[in-house]
């Protein structure tokens, strides 16, 4: 799953543009983390091998949460033999609204 931020503003100045882009990419960082963390909680389990391949990566306005597993898909979308085990869905729609929260917190 990656997400990316795309800011749109009126600000004038160079600095208050950085400002704004730091505090984008804190934030961003802060809920790509709480992502990663309820992806490792919620993943179905039977040797804890998915678990242990969750990780995430964040770098500028762009993220991303990913199982390297070489299952994680299968287990999240299901496949015509196996139902569907969400993880990482139900942790991105818990965080995602919290972004524009931990943004304004911060700035």
């Amino acid at each position: 799953m990656k997400l990316n931020i795309r800011i749109l503003s009126n600000l004038k100045t160079g600095e208050a543009k950085r400002k704004l882009n730091d505090r984008a990419e804190d934030s961003l960082k802060k809920v790509i983390v709480k992502i990663a963390e309820d992806s490792v909680k919620d993943s179905p389990y039977l040797t804890g091998n998915n678990r242990r391949s969750i990780a995430y990566n964040a770098k500028g306005l762009e993220g991303s949460v990913y199982s390297t597993s070489g299952y994680g898909g299968f287990l999240e979308m299901g496949t015509s033999h196996m139902a569907a085990r969400p993880y990482m869905g139900p942790a991105l729609d818990r965080h995602i609204g919290k972004l524009g929260e931990i943004m304004q917190e911060k700035l």
